[in-house]
């Protein structure tokens, strides 16, 4: 009966929604050209520049803009420069803003357990001369303490006011930052500052008491300075004898009475050895000179509209070259950088007092950059938030959401629906949200069409590598499209190249296919004391350098990429079938029970399986379905019946992605534990990590295969 109530009531909203469009059509018609929509997003975006049967190589065919024409006239050629120029021409301007901690209290939870929260102030803001004024101070502080210009120094710190300040005050000395991600384990933090040979190492009140072990594997680290904590008093002892420990402040206030000048970097001068997150061994010390980074900010001023008002939220790690163009690219443009944590980001963060607001509350950005396992998070939620309401609520939604993909893919805004349902899931990011730069790994169609749609807002996807400091392609604003990567940069040229093994040649068709290699200004120099890797990887062509991707790609009618395989990522089946790991991957991680998933092949046989970490809540309520909601987390992950239950979601999910049935894990395990960096089965970047997932589950890969 309440099946026939609820069609009822939608066929009725079909029926006003019918009358409305009728009525409405014209007046939205003369005001928002739909078909000026449609013809920007097909648009040509890039042309053939190079063309044989071996490779084919694409320019942009966009023009300079204005910022970027700017940086030209103004000689602007490294990031030295683009503080120095901003700080001129911004001065009183809000520049980097730290939400004030006012007190960290105990909370009691419903189940009695007792959680501590923040209880959070405003944003404390810096302006753009301040902060330049702070960085100087800094650089001259390091000098004052030995470090010499042209020499490496560690950044290890997570995303925060100070970090930025403190690479600017290196970059002021000609001091090349290494940049080390917060989460990288222990091994991986000694290997990046034993191979770069460096005596100062800048890190954080949480992080510092790991350096009572890391020291005896660096003996090199003669100075650590760290950034103070808002609330506790920072414990300094227990350290190696003859190591300084210093606070950040004191630095910045040894520094305002030095006599030290600047020493400008060049172009050409190293700025940052990034280490990339090591998805297949240990990491590697990616070159980035100046020219590099400002060449990517270039190419990113021409493709992403950038407004006076603009406000960016920063919370992703400042060691990923995505996330340090993208904040570059905001001083650059005047842009205000308010910083955050993912455990503070909204108002239901864990870190958040009940009643307090989160950042994104407070700050209300209206850009922000994020990678494709937030956004799946944030589509995951979005369904469980819908899935929990009523069967009537429920298909309101679904008639609600599929209303709006109709007359978008039409060139139409819709903003009547937006302003009634859509802006308040919007408000989960403060409601301003009108930008979201999505990088560090593909994301899927579907979580693109959906948040673009719930949270009223474009979402840019861009494609690129550490080894390409981050540059190589990103979505055109107006593309109306899902699954690409947009085309190429104005900095930089595409180029696909034959791939005979795995059948990915430029005379495929509809579309060539091939290797992806990335040439231009934002390609580095190479990998830091690898010449061999270096030699591989990287050449020089007619002045020009190039970087191979190992990324397998498709370059469509408009000039537009789309990453559709990887090299590494290929498993030739015993039948003969190619199977993609990651692209199966990327679709299955959307499926509401799979937090995160590796996929295996063995060429000696017919079908993969997986292994698979399952969502808490879902599990849960997949184990009281079966009758089993008495049994803890760890029990239902050995439960055959719940396996047996969640390959069965798999399966009927995997034929909604359209995947080949040989694609489709034919057995699964589900593991126990989360996988997270600090565990080694997956990068800071959240990339797996196959070989070391491989080997501490071959027992269970063996059993699924025999069994």
């Amino acid at each position: 009966m309440d099946s026939f109530w609820v069609q009822s009531a939608i066929g009725a909203i079909k029926a006003i929604a019918f009358v409305y469009d009728i009525i409405t059509l014209p007046v939205y018609l003369v005001l928002q050209k739909p078909w000026k929509r449609r013809q920007d997003s097909r648009r040509v975006k890039a042309k053939i520049v190079r063309n044989d049967d071996n490779e084919l190589t694409y320019r942009t065919t966009d023009p300079p803009r204005d910022v970027h024409v700017k940086m030209l006239q103004e000689n602007i050629d490294t990031l030295e420069k683009v503080f120095n120029y901003v700080a001129k021409t911004y001065t009183s301007k809000r520049c980097l803003g730290t939400r004030q901690i006012l007190s960290e209290e105990d909370e009691v939870q419903q189940n009695g357990r007792v959680f501590k929260k923040y209880n959070l102030g405003d944003y404390k803001w810096k302006t753009f001369t301040e902060a330049e004024r702070t960085a100087a101070n800094f650089g001259r502080g390091l000098r004052e303490l030995g470090q010499k210009p042209r020499e490496n120094i560690v950044i290890f710190a997570e995303t925060r006011a100070e970090w930025m300040i403190a690479a600017h005050g290196c970059f002021k000395q000609a001091m090349p930052i290494v940049t080390v991600y917060a989460t990288l384990g222990d091994d991986g933090v000694a290997h990046c500052i034993t191979e770069t040979e460096v005596t100062t190492v800048i890190t954080s009140h949480d992080l510092l008491p790991k350096f009572k072990t890391l020291l005896d594997k660096c003996p090199l680290v003669k100075t650590i300075i760290y950034i103070e904590d808002q609330l506790q008093k920072t414990e300094t002892t227990g350290f190696k004898e003859g190591v300084k420990i210093l606070p950040f402040n004191q630095v910045v206030k040894t520094g305002q009475d030095s006599k030290f000048e600047h020493v400008p970097p060049k172009g050409d001068d190293i700025a940052i050895i990034m280490y990339t997150s090591g998805s297949t061994g240990t990491p590697k010390g990616v070159l980035l000179s100046h020219k590099n980074c400002i060449a990517t900010m270039k190419g990113f001023v021409d493709m992403v509209p950038i407004y006076p008002d603009d406000v960016l939220i920063g919370f992703l790690p400042l060691a990923h070259v995505f996330e340090l163009v993208a904040e570059s690219v905001c001083l650059m443009t005047g842009v205000p950088i308010g910083y955050s944590t993912p455990l503070t980001l909204i108002d239901t963060s864990s870190k958040i007092k009940r009643g307090c607001k989160g950042d994104a509350t407070v700050l209300k950005p209206t850009c922000m950059t994020s990678v494709p396992l937030i956004l799946d998070r944030i589509s995951k939620g979005i369904n469980d938030k819908v899935n929990s309401g009523s069967a009537f609520k429920k298909s309101l939604f679904k008639f609600l959401y599929q209303y709006k993909v109709k007359w978008v893919q039409r060139g139409y805004k819709t903003p009547l629906i937006d302003k009634l349902v859509f802006k308040k899931v919007a408000k989960l990011m403060g409601g301003k949200v009108r930008i979201i730069m999505s990088g560090g790994a593909p994301l899927s169609a579907d979580t693109h069409e959906q948040i673009k749609t719930c949270l009223c807002l474009e979402l840019i996807q861009g494609y690129g590598l550490t080894e390409t400091t981050s540059g190589a392609t990103v979505m055109d604003y107006r593309d109306m499209t899902y699954g690409r990567t947009g085309g190429p940069l104005t900095v930089c040229d595409i180029r696909l190249v034959n791939w005979e093994e795995g059948n990915y040649r430029v005379t495929n068709k509809p579309y060539p296919q091939g290797e992806v290699l990335i040439g231009g200004e934002c390609v580095s120099q190479g990998y830091y004391k690898l010449p061999g890797k270096t030699n591989e990887d990287f050449f020089e062509e007619d002045g020009q350098r190039w970087f191979k991707t190992g990324d397998i790609g498709e370059i469509q009618a408009d000039g537009v990429l789309k990453i559709i395989d990887r090299k590494k990522d290929l498993v030739k089946l015993q039948a003969g079938e190619y199977v993609s790991l990651g692209k199966v991957e990327s679709e299955l991680k959307t499926c509401g029970i799979i937090e995160n998933i590796c996929v295996y092949g063995d060429p000696t046989k017919q079908y993969t399986v997986a292994l698979v970490v399952p969502n808490q809540n879902h599990l849960e309520e997949l184990a009281q379905k079966h009758g089993l909601g008495d049994k803890s987390f760890e029990e239902l992950c050995s439960s055959p019946i719940i396996e047996k239950a969640i390959l069965k979601e798999i399966a009927e999910h995997a034929r909604k992605c359209k995947l080949q049935k040989y694609e489709v894990p034919a057995a699964i395990t589900l593991c126990k534990e989360v996988w997270s960096p600090d565990m080694g089965l997956v990068t800071a970047a959240f990339k797996l990590k196959r070989k070391d997932i491989q080997d501490r589950y071959q027992h269970d890969i063996n059993r699924m295969y025999a069994s």
